[in-house]
């Protein structure tokens, strides 16, 4: 999948640090400096052998690569400017061209002495920024706060970092200060929120940094190579199945307490009767007599580790109850852990109904969010395995009982995941034939079938995508569309048409040398035993995808049949936008029988749609929408001045409010109040809307493909 499944809490957050060039540079391997683990050495050895003797792409490990590893580190690092000065980057210049011999020999120490000065510079402007809650600021002077800084030069001094953080101090209280609080009150809830800021960048460890780097470093070869350390490896599987082993619960940080935020129904916590959202976990132990461990403090990603498990293990919970003081005695509970199916991140349907030239039409749709499959459930024979396909065939039959007359699958925002998911899906809706083409590095084709001779629909059916379709969402389109088997809607999708397989680094590292980096790092105290492995995992490209066609899903995705505009800027996001992409290509389509043929329907849709956009409030209010975030796209800067910047939200805010209630009122939905919350489950989706009503002028025009 093309998304991340990792977030550096500590890096995202608002506030970091500073240096300058009279300072003197901090000495390497400093008493409190993150070190590198010996384990984390033989992992980047091995990942580099990995990706230049079996990557897709053949990229050299040279000086050209390390030029953009540093670059992508530096980014990585402080893409807004604001931690570093140009006296550390001066510094770090001497690193630029050595990353490449860095990575072939193990050597750590130049990349974590980067992140260590880094680190040092965040603490001292957290600092920075609890003392300037001291002073008394003037609202009414004419100031400019530039929040968007990664295109601007690096600071020159400690003079110039100091001016933008007291003006990011200042930002923050006059945020606050709009709320309607007094400044007395604003500076104790800064006062907090940069104190649990500095709490958090005291928790980074090693892996935190290693993952920072590993990012850098894969991403520079091509942007879906990605290292995994072993909790983001364990949510990537996760992710992928849609499934855990675990207590079903979902747990946040509050106060350094891992709270429970909700319980998962059926979920061994949930069966207890025992567990309650908002109930703090304090400790955790394995099985029925393991040693306690205290995790107030502990970072989210090290609780859950610890929480999690393997179906059928035990653990046990301390907890306080919401209210309850630190100093009462927390109540001990026993659970086994099971496995938990995330059905809220599962297929669901729906079903629209239009009105056509006085008939009735029901369009059942789809939502797909991900191409997910339970691949161990898988491989062990379990008949009730989790899956994309299996779920969407069950919607299936329940949208033929209730008698739609066609079916969209909505794939927005669906970031792809299992191939052989997506073959399997194709194959719901055509009879057998080819999917997709896929080339490995030895240019060798191989083409992948659907060998199910059964088809779980045959009616009129559409796709819709967006800009974040992608990968296994561009496989499954792309061959619905080349078979003519039904239209495609929406905007061009994202264009990821690489192939990775997972390698677990655990199978791959020698038990030997296995067993002896773990002697001498010991066993991480935050992984339950069994729970995850130890060295991670890498998602190395290995191959490409082609459509049946013959073209490439690399670089230019999929383009719709009818079009809509896009919400999400293609110039921001997309693989054509990548540096580091591979690009689009062409190779002999394969032997295939199309099924249905749209050329002569699709310029009448196109017009119906386009009649109807022209006369549309929604359309215009979504056009608008569109060029109104493109102009905030180029706002860099915003006014430190009270009266000013009031006026300038309640305009906004005034503005928003009535752009909303023309939104509701043109999808036929009474306006709002003042203040008054949005109804649940009212129908805002413009689009979905429109799709269903393109299937619906389809079906009108009684063009119905044919099915093999």
């Amino acid at each position: 999948m093309f998304k991340k499944l990792y977030l550096m809490l500590v890096l995202a957050a608002a506030l970091a640090c500073n240096a300058s060039p009279s300072r003197p540079a901090y000495k390497k391997a400093g008493p409190n400096d993150i070190k590198p683990e010996e384990q984390q050495s033989v992992v980047l050895t091995y990942v580099a052998k990995l990706i230049t003797d079996y990557n897709y792409k053949k990229v050299p490990l040279n000086d050209s690569i390390s030029s953009i590893i540093f670059d992508r580190y530096i980014k990585k690092l402080d893409e807004n400017h604001n931690y570093l000065t140009a006296g550390d980057i001066k510094d770090f210049e001497q690193y630029r061209n050595v990353l490449d011999d860095d990575i072939k020999s193990g050597n750590l120490n130049d990349v974590f002495y980067i992140f260590n000065v880094f680190q040092k510079r965040y603490t001292e402007y957290v600092n920075f920024s609890v003392a300037e809650l001291s002073k008394n600021f003037d609202y009414t002077k004419n100031e400019m706060f530039t929040f968007d800084r990664d295109s601007l030069p690096w600071a020159k001094s400690d003079a110039e970092l100091h001016d933008i953080w007291s003006k990011r101090v200042k930002y923050d209280l006059l945020n606050l200060k709009l709320t309607g609080k007094d400044d007395a009150a604003n500076k104790v809830t800064l006062k907090k929120r940069y104190t649990s800021v500095l709490s958090q960048a005291n928790k980074l460890s090693s892996q935190d940094v290693f993952q920072v780097f590993m990012d850098s470093f894969t991403e520079a070869i091509d942007p879906h190579t990605n290292y995994f350390n072993p909790s983001n490896a364990a949510n990537f599987n996760i992710d992928m199945s849609r499934s855990l082993e675990g207590i079903g619960a979902s747990l946040m940080t509050e106060n350094e307490y891992v709270t429970i935020k909700s319980v998962t129904p059926g979920g061994p916590a949930d069966k207890s009767k025992l567990v309650n959202a908002e109930d703090r976990i304090v400790a955790v132990a394995q099985g029925k007599n393991g040693e306690w461990q205290d995790i107030v403090g502990w970072r989210i990603d090290n609780a859950i580790a610890l929480i999690r498990g393997p179906k059928g293990t035990t653990v046990r919970l301390q907890l306080l109850a919401k209210g309850a003081a630190a100093t009462s005695k927390p109540r001990i509970i026993e659970l086994v852990r099971e496995k938990i199916i995330l059905k809220d991140v599962s297929a669901k349907k729906d079903i629209r109904t239009y009105n056509s030239n006085g008939k009735t039409i029901k369009i059942g749709i789809i939502s797909v969010p991900a191409f997910y499959l339970d691949f161990a459930d898988y491989k062990a024979g379990n008949p009730n395995y989790k899956s994309t396909t299996r779920d969407v065939k069950l919607i299936l039959d329940s949208l033929k009982r209730e008698n739609v007359d066609g079916v969209i699958m909505d794939l927005r925002q669906n970031g792809g995941g299992s191939l052989m998911e997506a073959i399997e899906l194709t194959g719901l809706f055509i009879k057998n034939g080819p999917v997709v083409q896929v080339r490995d590095a030895r240019n060798q084709i191989e083409v992948d079938k659907d060998e199910d001779d059964g088809i779980a629909y045959s009616g009129p059916f559409a796709v819709l995508v967006d800009r974040f379709s992608a990968s296994a969402s561009e496989i499954f389109s792309g061959a619905i569309q080349d078979y003519g088997r039904g239209l495609i809607i929406g905007t061009q999708t994202y264009g990821k048409g690489s192939v990775q397989n997972a390698i677990d680094l655990d199978k791959i590292i020698s038990p030997t040398l296995k067993d002896k980096l773990m002697a001498m790092v010991g066993k991480p105290k935050a992984v339950a035993t069994g729970s995850q492995n130890k060295f991670g995992q890498l998602n190395l490209t290995i191959a490409k995808f082609y459509r049946i066609s013959g073209n490439s899903t690399q670089h230019k995705g999929v383009i719709p049949d009818v079009q809509f505009p896009s919400i999400i800027p293609l110039d921001k996001y997309g693989e054509d936008t990548e540096p580091s992409a591979m690009p689009f290509d062409i190779i002999p389509k394969t032997d295939f029988s199309v099924v249905g043929n749209f050329s002569t329907v699709i310029p009448q849709l196109r017009k119906l749609h386009d009649e109807r956009m022209n006369s549309s409030l929604s359309y215009k209010y979504l056009l608008e929408d569109i060029q109104d975030a493109r102009k905030q796209d180029t706002v860099k800067t915003i006014t430190l001045n009270e009266a000013e910047l009031k006026k300038e939200r309640d305009a906004d805010e005034q503005k928003a409010f009535e752009r909303n209630n023309l939104r509701r009122v043109a999808l036929g939905l009474r306006p709002l109040k003042k203040g008054e919350a949005k109804p649940k489950k009212e129908d805002l989706d413009f689009l979905q809307k429109e799709a269903g009503q393109v299937l619906t002028d389809y079906i009108t025009l009684g063009n119905k493909t044919a099915s093999r």
